[in-house]
């Protein structure tokens, strides 16, 4: 009985024991239940006062204690917040100014790097031509004297078309140099033979023979190819340049899409709404935002790198073979070598020509002889010391561009590189991996990152992108660069390329082809899409820049100026502008050694250059004797 009594005693302690720990339980269940009824006080909002009114905002705007966070579309922490739907409209506006600073402010480097270097080459090159014009002048001068005088518009005008070919002028090379050199036959043809009067179609046929009579010798053949290489090469770098330095421009001012600005907002802003207005962003976190916004950017990446590869082949050829410095400065000694060929040639030129041509008439109280144009100094040759261009850079020509490489290569890669720059600079994240923003609480970034590029953004815990839809805008800055790398190309290779349009509009950045056409070719690349395929036309259109229409060369625009019934022949048109500055004969001149009136000559004094009445230097070979 004992031992039963002591074991039914047990049983009941241990059903008390029980039945007090579910009254605890209960208590304690309700004392919670009437704690989250609101008998807690909510938590102050007096850190996010301040660091909200740090922000320039009204600190009226901010709550003195947690409110509901039911109103907000982006910041929503559970339970309470200390953000309004005001505040959090203001705070994404913010979002995007921070962003569009941060564009600015990493890639400032970049595009001020691209403007001075543009801008010392542009100012370099253009005084290399001024000085090289200014020695041409000075020694044709000392040499030739009044010739020169009387006939500089010809040389002016050449250094004329190379200036306005280099600064984006609708220039023909072949033209110009074919119109120079006819025009400098002429002219001294009808000096070395003043006693001629030579009708308009004999100077038609003077010209049509002139490559079978190559009255200069090869110069011509020579210098054409060297200066025209040099000056594509100079002229599509300097445009380089620019195309360069307008890219990066206005990519840095692309508008965000409406899911990066949500994604901004959360990563900036919401710790605020959170009560942890000083928490920065974890490193993984702001790359994958980051990579999501800058998505279309990145894709510009192998197009960007593509065309600084091409800016750097130019380069090398501006100071390789090709060197625009020491083609363009001794081109007065090859010029004024294609005269002395042509004078030491005089006799035998007349006579070819006289076969090809016909006899001239003589000229109207002129008696016939045939001058030698040359002064007493005919191989004279300037100092070896020139002038070079150092005011604009400050030093020479391979200083200019070994500077300008090392930027060229520096920014290779820019705009994939950009989320990992503006994420690792500035102190913009939290190096704390447990103790950074991870997008809703303190804590680590569990989700992967993703990697550069549209494509690559489908799986962006962060930012959701249409990745079927990329950014026009982005896409016209794609085809601009390729246009300008197929340009820098054929530069290399010594060939410049036009874009010509239906309506005759020339572009000087793609080949002779409609933009319908260029359309076609640029978008066989698999990587264009072909809604991104109508921006070819109008990315060749954005890049021609204001350019001035095509002027017709000097003969050419002669010919148009006479019309109707009593218009000059088309010869007579032709000649017009070439003879129109032309001197009169002088009033005497010398004979061939088989002339009539040899008995009659005397020396001519080879006193100061303008003493002689051709104003051209004679060759020693054949002193020049005038006959009275």
């Amino acid at each position: 009985m004992d031992v039963a009594h002591q074991r039914g005693g047990r049983e009941d302690l241990s059903v008390m024991t029980a039945m007090w720990g579910i009254q605890v339980a209960l208590c304690t269940f309700s004392m919670l239940s009437l704690s989250s009824g609101g008998d807690v006080k909510p938590r102050s909002c007096g850190e996010v006062r301040q660091a909200y009114h740090a922000l320039e905002y009204s600190i009226a705007d901010v709550p003195h204690q947690e409110i509901s966070a039911d109103p907000l579309r982006i910041c929503a922490p559970q339970g309470t917040t200390c953000c309004t739907a005001e505040m959090e409209d203001k705070l994404g506006l913010l979002s995007r100014h921070t962003f569009e600073d941060l564009m600015e402010s990493s890639s400032h480097n970049m595009r001020t790097s691209f403007f001075s270097k543009h801008r010392k080459f542009d100012e370099f090159f253009l005084e290399l031509l001024n000085n090289t014009e200014r020695s041409f002048s000075t020694m044709f001068q000392r040499t030739y004297g009044l010739f020169y005088r009387k006939n500089s518009e010809v040389f002016q005008e050449l250094f004329r078309e190379l200036k306005r070919y280099y600064t984006g002028g609708n220039v023909n090379m072949d033209e110009m140099f074919n119109d120079f050199w006819a025009r400098l036959l002429e002219r001294m043809f009808q000096m070395l033979h003043s006693q001629y009067r030579f009708s308009e179609d004999y100077l038609e046929c003077l010209n049509k023979y002139s490559e079978q009579l190559r009255p200069f010798g090869d110069t011509p053949m020579k210098l054409k190819p060297r200066v025209t290489k040099a000056l594509i090469a100079a002229r599509t770098f300097v445009q380089g340049l620019m195309v360069g330095r307008e890219v990066a421009s206005r990519v840095t001012k692309v508008n965000l899409p409406p899911a990066c600005s949500r994604a901004l907002t959360k990563m900036l802003f919401c710790p605020y709404c959170s009560g942890l207005p000083g928490l920065r962003p974890c490193n993984n976190y702001c790359l994958n935002v980051m990579r999501g916004c800058l998505a279309n950017q990145a894709d510009l990446d192998t197009e960007w790198n593509l065309f600084l590869d091409a800016m750097l082949l130019v380069a090398d050829r501006l100071v390789g073979p090709e060197n625009i410095q020491q083609i363009l400065q001794p081109i007065d000694i090859k010029i004024s070598d294609a005269i002395m060929n042509m004078q030491e040639k005089n006799f035998e030129l007349r006579n070819k020509v006289f076969q090809l041509c016909g006899q001239p008439n003589l000229a109207a109280g002129r008696v016939r002889s045939s001058r030698s144009v040359f002064d007493s100094n005919p191989r004279y040759r300037p100092a070896a010391s020139r002038a070079r261009p150092t005011s604009a850079a400050g030093t020479s020509l391979e200083h200019l561009i070994k500077n300008i490489k090392k930027k060229l290569s520096e920014s290779k890669r820019f705009w994939s590189k950009l989320p990992d720059e503006i994420c690792s600079g500035g102190n913009r994240t939290e190096p704390d991996e447990e103790g950074c923003w991870n997008s809703h609480a303190r804590g680590r970034y569990f989700p992967e990152v993703v990697r550069e590029g549209l494509t690559n953004q489908l799986h962006n815990p962060e930012v959701e992108l249409d990745i079927t839809r990329p950014n026009s805008f982005i896409r016209q800055q794609i085809m601009a660069l390729r246009v300008m790398t197929n340009k820098l190309k054929s530069a290399y290779n010594g060939n410049d390329i036009y874009f010509q349009d239906s309506n005759t509009t020339t572009y000087p950045y793609t080949a002779t082809v409609s933009p319908t056409e260029a359309l076609h070719q640029l978008t066989k690349d698999s990587s264009v899409t072909r809604a991104a395929a109508p921006a070819v036309v109008t990315a060749v259109r954005q890049m021609a820049a204001s350019r001035p229409p095509r002027r017709p060369s000097p003969r050419r625009a002669l010919r148009r100026r006479s019309s109707g019934p009593t218009a000059a022949t088309s010869g007579q048109r032709r000649r017009r502008g070439a003879l129109r500055h032309t001197a009169p004969p002088p009033s005497c001149c010398s004979s061939p050694p088989d002339s009539p009136s040899s008995s009659h000559a005397r020396p001519l004094s080879h006193g100061r250059y303008g003493d002689s009445t051709s104003g051209l230097p004679a060759t020693a070979a054949r002193p020049t004797c005038v006959y009275s």
